[in-house]
C-alpha cells in the first residue's frame, strides 16, 4: 500500500507530501529531493503514513535518498548563514532609514539564491538595500514582501488561550475569518478579545463554526420575541450545547426553554484541530454560547 511523508524544509513552514519510495525513513529523519528550486532538504515531521486518496494528490513525487552526514552538516551551516545575512541586513535597513520590517531570511540549499522576507505599510524603494546585499553575499537575492498574517507565523509566539500559534505549529493553509463566525458562536466582539497576535481575527474562530450552526438549528435568535408556556417573552441567552434558550417573560420572571437534544451528528472537520475536546475547556473562553451576543441580528461580514 502506497505510503507518503510530510517534510517540512525550514521551521514553521508549509508541510509536503513525498512518497518514501523504497527508504526507511522516520519523524526527525533528514531526506534529499528535488524541487522547482532545485535539490532540498528537509525534516520529516509526518508519517510515514497511509495515503489518503481524499487528501493526497494522485501523483506524490519521491524523495531522493536520505541525507548523508555531510548534507546535514551543510544545512546547519545555511542556517547559521541565514542569521548572517540578516543581521547584515537589519544593519543596512537601519542605515538607509527604511520604512520596512525585516521578518525572516530564507537561503537555498546550494545558496544560489537568498530570501528577504519583510512587511512594510507603504511601497518601499529598496534598490540600494539589493545592490548592498548583492555586494556583499555574491549571489541572487529577493525581497519579498508578506502579510502580517504569514509574519506571525514565521515569528511565532503564544495565543491569548497560551499556547503556541496555530499558524506557527499545524496550519497548512489561511482559510478566511468573518466576524459572523464569532457572533454565530455568541463570543464577545470586543476586537482585544478576538484578535490573534497578528492583529486579524484568530483562526480558530473556524474551528467550531459548522458545529454552532447546526447545533443552531430550529432555535430563535437573541432578541426574538417567542411564546412560551408561562406567556410571552424576549430570548436574553442561548446555551447551544444543551440546546436551550432563556426567555425574559413580560412579568420579569425567566424562564429555561429545550429544543431537544443534541443533533446526532457533527460536521465532517469541524472543531479544533488540537484535539478532540471542545475549545470552551482549553482556551478560557468559558462555557462557549451561553453569553448573550451583540447586535444579534447583523449579518454584515468582515473578511480577513
Amino acid at each position: 500500500m502506497d505510503k507518503v511523508i510530510g517534510i517540512r524544509f525550514r521551521e514553521g513552514g508549509k508541510i509536503y507530501h513525498f512518497d518514501p519510495g523504497g527508504w526507511d525513513v522516520h519523524k526527525g529523519d533528514y531526506v534529499v529531493v528535488h524541487t522547482e528550486q532545485g535539490m532540498g532538504l528537509g525534516e520529516v515531521v509526518e508519517g510515514p503514513f497511509v495515503k489518503n486518496p481524499d487528501v493526497h494528490p494522485k501523483e506524490v513525487k519521491p524523495i531522493e535518498r536520505p541525507a548523508r552526514a555531510e548534507e546535514i552538516e551543510k544545512h546547519f551551516d545555511n542556517m547559521r548563514f541565514e542569521e548572517e545575512a540578516e543581521k547584515f541586513c537589519l544593519e543596512r535597513i537601519q542605515e538607509l532609514n527604511l520604512p520596512m520590517n525585516l521578518v525572516d531570511v530564507e537561503c537555498f540549499f546550494d545558496r544560489s539564491k537568498i530570501i528577504f522576507y519583510f512587511t512594510a505599510e507603504t511601497r518601499v524603494d529598496f534598490r540600494e538595500l539589493v545592490k548592498d546585499l548583492v555586494r556583499r553575499f555574491r549571489t541572487r537575492v529577493e525581497l519579498r514582501q508578506i502579510g502580517v498574517r504569514n509574519q506571525a507565523k514565521m515569528v511565532g509566539g503564544l495565543g491569548t488561550c497560551g499556547r503556541p500559534l496555530c499558524c506557527a505549529t499545524f496550519l497548512r493553509n489561511f482559510h478566511p475569518v468573518s466576524i459572523k463566525m464569532a457572533k454565530e458562536q455568541n463570543l464577545s466582539l470586543n476586537p482585544g478579545k478576538i484578535s490573534g497576535a497578528c492583529g486579524r481575527l484568530m483562526c480558530c474562530l473556524q474551528y467550531e463554526y459548522d458545529v454552532y450552526r447546526q447545533y443552531k438549528q430550529g432555535m430563535p435568535k437573541l432578541g426574538k420575541k417567542v411564546d412560551t408556556p408561562k406567556g410571552r417573552g424576549k430570548v436574553i441567552r442561548q446555551n447551544v450545547m444543551d440546546r436551550t434558550i432563556t426567555v425574559l417573560l413580560e412579568s420579569g420572571e425567566e424562564v429555561e426553554i429545550s429544543y431537544g437534544p443534541l443533533p446526532e451528528e457533527t460536521p465532517k472537520g469541524s472543531g479544533c484541530p488540537r484535539s478532540a475536546s471542545p475549545c470552551a475547556s482549553r482556551c478560557g473562553e468559558g462555557v462557549r454560547g451561553t453569553e448573550p451576543a451583540t447586535q444579534p441580528d447583523e449579518d454584515d461580514e468582515e473578511g480577513i
